[in-house]
């Protein structure tokens, strides 16, 4: 069994901050692996939700995706402070941060903001903000600037219902991939550039188009690669790709991949799963 620090030992002595009280059944019943289909559905049903209120189409990426983002940090950490639990008998996330790779600060998650009955768009531009400020380091501004406090425009009864649409849904790691999760976003931005008329290569780059351009560069293992507008980084998981069908190592990719993106709110459906190399550029 492994052995505990003196502080440590204190600080599992002292009163723990307990876990929201739907974790449990949210992991418990959610062993079946989401598709990529059910997940595009799910996300695509998020916008029906927003149809016929004020927000512009436009928007709505803008307050679809940091709520995908949101219910995946937060189902994570609910698993890795399950695997904490089994591990060493205590679900105070904050005795083992390191067990996490991002941190939920108390108030911050997404059972919290899911148990509010008004003023719902304050407890979640609140949450969001101190997941930011708790991971500046890799987070800092990735849930961008929507408007979550306009009750004109989101009114509590939307902003639940949206909420309760993500619910329902499991996306901690053992329910969905990051590669369904990148899949996904990609489609749905396609969808929301039809949609509004706008085109989505602002946004995303065709697979077909990175593929080619991966194959073009030739990246070679242990080399650096660069993308200065990374959107969500499918230039450089294609740069791995490419090295790994090559009968290269990726892993001599670590600390190696670089990324720049302007608006931060793409930046989050960068690969979580894999080395924090993705900074933010402006």
């Amino acid at each position: 069994m492994a052995k505990v620090g003196k502080k440590r030992a204190a600080k599992l002595a002292a009163p723990r901050r307990e876990a929201p009280e739907q974790i449990a059944p949210d992991l418990e019943g959610a062993s079946d692996t989401l598709t990529l289909n059910a997940l595009e559905s799910h996300l695509w049903e998020a916008a029906n939700i927003l149809r016929g209120s004020p927000l512009d189409r436009a928007d709505w990426k803008s307050y679809i995706l940091p709520l995908l983002f949101f219910k995946r940090i937060c189902d994570v950490w609910d698993e890795e402070t399950a695997a904490v639990r089994a591990l060493y008998g205590t679900s105070d996330a904050e005795d083992f941060p390191e067990a996490h790779r991002f941190q939920v600060p108390e108030g911050c998650h997404w059972q919290d903001v899911r148990g509010k009955a008004a003023n719902v768009g304050t407890a979640l531009q609140s949450a969001l903000r101190g997941i930011e400020k708790a991971n500046d380091k890799h987070l800092y501004g990735v849930f961008g600037d929507a408007q979550w406090t306009n009750r004109d425009r989101l009114p509590d009864s939307l902003l639940k219902d949206l909420v309760e649409h993500f619910s329902s849904i499991a996306l901690h790691s053992a329910a969905v991939t990051t590669d369904i999760l990148g899949d996904a976003y990609e489609v749905l931005i396609k969808r929301f550039a039809d949609a509004t008329t706008k085109k989505a290569g602002e946004f995303y780059t065709p697979r077909s188009v990175v593929r080619l351009m991966a194959a073009i560069l030739g990246p070679k293992p242990g080399e650096t690669v660069y993308d200065p507008a990374c959107g969500t980084g499918g230039m450089l998981l294609a740069a791995v790709e490419h090295v790994r069908q090559a009968g290269g190592d990726p892993r001599t990719f670590f600390g190696r991949l670089y990324g720049q993106e302007k608006k931060r709110h793409h930046v989050c459906c960068c690969p979580d799963e894999s080395p924090p190399p993705w900074t933010g550029g402006f």
